[in-house]
């Protein structure tokens, strides 16, 4: 890749939460020249410099759209249908290891891959792990098995192309106001009501050991994603703001108190709500936040040049706002809620389907 010559970048998954946010850092870049941007369905959504095209990274042949491209930034993934995992296991490993074989196949520079906090085994919740950490999830859901996996395969697939620059992102939970409702979608379900969700309305935090994780705000996760593309670097980079998200946090800042819960206790009611289709996050989720480590951000700062700009309070707000207002983006991932949207989710089945 050479240094003076402006760059062409494909973008999978770039109509959702993190995508539009890459595609909008990458636009200000003047190492960038273009952008494919590439989505499973069809946006009105216009960025500089970027071009949207509709593909499915499982199905169709993505050799023509990596054609010529400098770096492939890989983002595409499914949570849903939670209560069948060869499917998001099908879409989310066999579409990622097919993006990885186009792009090897089409001589792409580099590789950047949207791996996850939830690809570390678990860890510690008081001292930060760097990115030596393992890399083995926690087999007891589907997103950190395939996560881990991942991690695993790009092992060798870097073994295999060494001229290849392969960078591993590792975020923690991301937020911004314009992905909110997708987020309640994905996670709550269609029976949480809008206008309860705001601060003077929760009153108390459930307290529960290891129930902690770092948050951080989407257009943060862009201008790193931004900077592994344009910055000569290899390797896994953990993204987060330095901040512990548990009770306490929470607490203060919804002005509100904490409260015992046995982790036993709100597993169950996770459970219990999954298997009864009322919310589409598994009771698998739910013991991986347990699990999750907290995370070190040293290397990002020193290699990428990057720090958060906004804190994990500023993302966490944005997404409270953004659910009590339906907030969303012209796009199928992130549309704003409204009662056509809530019979979908009702209709499609809460948890069986990824809008």
């Amino acid at each position: 890749m050479s240094e003076t010559q402006p760059l062409t970048v494909v973008v999978t998954g770039a109509t959702g939460n993190v995508g539009t946010s890459v595609i909008e850092a990458l636009g200000s870049r003047s190492e960038v020249r273009s952008i494919r941007a590439i989505a499973r369905r069809p946006t009105d959504l216009t960025y500089p410099k970027t071009e949207f095209l509709v593909a499915d990274t499982g199905q169709d042949d993505l050799r023509p759209l990596f054609r010529g491209a400098d770096v492939v930034i890989h983002l595409a993934w499914i949570f849903q249908p939670t209560h069948d995992p060869v499917s998001t296991w099908e879409n989310n490993v066999g579409g990622a290891i097919r993006v990885f074989e186009a792009a090897a196949a089409e001589d792409v520079s580099a590789v950047v891959y949207s791996s996850s906090v939830a690809a570390y085994s678990p860890g510690p919740k008081d001292t930060p792990v760097d990115e030596s950490w393992p890399t083995n999830g926690w087999p007891g859901a589907a997103y950190p098995r395939e996560k881990a996996y991942l991690e695993r395969w790009l092992d060798g697939y870097e073994h295999n192309n060494p001229e290849m620059r392969v960078v591993r992102m590792r975020p923690g939970f991301i937020f911004k106001r314009e992905a909110s409702t997708a987020q309640r979608r994905l996670f709550v379900g269609p029976f949480l009501p809008r206008q309860l969700v705001r601060s003077a309305l929760i009153p108390v935090v459930p307290r529960t050991p290891g129930l902690s994780f770092q948050a951080l705000h989407s257009a943060d996760v862009g201008e790193a994603f931004a900077e592994a593309t344009v910055r000569p670097v290899r390797g896994a980079f953990n993204l987060a703001t330095e901040e512990k998200v548990d009770a306490k946090y929470l607490a203060k800042m919804l002005g509100a108190r904490s409260i015992p819960a046995p982790a036993p206790l709100l597993r169950a009611g996770v459970w219990a709500a999954w298997h009864a289709h009322v919310i589409p996050a598994s009771p698998g989720l739910f013991d991986t936040v347990l699990r999750l480590p907290l995370m070190d951000i040293t290397r990002a700062r020193r290699e990428l040049g990057w720090s958060p700009r906004y804190t994990a309070k500023d993302a966490l707000e944005e997404f409270i706002e953004g659910v009590r207002e339906g907030s969303g983006m012209d796009t199928e991932p992130l549309a704003p809620d409204g009662p056509a949207r809530r019979i979908a989710e009702l209709s499609q089945g809460v948890g069986r389907r990824d809008r």
